[in-house]
C-alpha cells in the first residue's frame, strides 16, 4: 500500500520545474534455464514513472499480466508459484545513480509479498521529451519465497534473468 501511495505523490507532487516521465506500456519479461525445459514470459502492461530532477523510479505491474507461449505455464505460475490471487502486484521503487557511465537503480523490489535491496545495472537514456530504459538482471527465487516442489525441480532454474525495456514520456 505503501508503494501505491509514493506512486501516485511522485506521479502528482507539484514540483513546476522537474521533469517527469511516465508508461503504462513497460515491458518486463524473464526467462529461466533449465535442463528439462526453457521458461520465458513477457508483461507489457507495466506502469513507470521516472522524476529527473529527484532521480527516483518507480515501476508497478501486475503479475497476471505476464504471458507464456503455453497456456499450462501461465496458469502454473500464478496457482502455484507467484500465487497472484494473495500477491497481484510486484513493485520497484528506488533512485538512479550512475557509476563510470553506468546507470544505477538502487532501491527495492517487491515480489511474492517479499522486499529485497536491489542494484540493477543498465542504461537511461534522457531526451527532451522521453527516457529509455534497458536492463538485464538476476533474481534468486528463494530470495523471495517462491519455492519449487521436487517433482519439477529440473523443469524451472533457481535464478530468473529478468529484463526491462521502457519508453517513459514527459509529463
Amino acid at each position: 500500500m505503501n508503494k501505491i501511495i509514493f506512486f501516485i505523490l511522485l506521479l502528482y507532487s507539484s514540483n513546476l520545474y522537474s521533469q517527469r516521465f511516465i508508461t503504462k506500456q513497460a515491458e518486463i519479461s524473464f526467462f529461466s534455464e533449465a535442463p528439462i525445459e526453457d521458461i520465458s514470459a513477457k508483461n507489457n502492461k507495466v506502469s513507470a514513472v521516472y522524476d529527473a530532477e529527484t532521480k527516483q523510479l518507480v515501476f508497478q505491474l501486475n503479475i497476471s499480466d505476464f504471458i507464456f507461449p503455453k497456456p499450462i505455464m501461465q496458469e502454473h505460475f500464478n496457482e502455484n508459484y507467484l500465487e497472484s490471487d494473495k500477491f497481484p502486484k510486484a513493485y520497484f521503487s528506488g533512485n538512479i545513480g550512475e557509476i563510470n557511465k553506468v546507470s544505477i537503480a538502487t532501491g527495492t523490489l517487491k515480489i511474492h509479498g517479499e522486499s529485497n535491496e536491489v542494484d540493477v545495472k543498465g542504461s537511461l537514456v534522457k531526451s527532451d521529451d522521453s527516457v529509455m530504459i534497458d536492463a538485464t538482471f538476476t533474481i534468486q527465487l528463494k530470495d523471495y519465497k517462491i519455492k519449487i516442489p521436487k517433482i519439477v525441480m529440473y523443469n524451472i532454474a533457481e535464478e530468473i534473468e529478468v529484463t526491462v525495456k521502457a519508453k517513459l514520456k514527459e509529463i
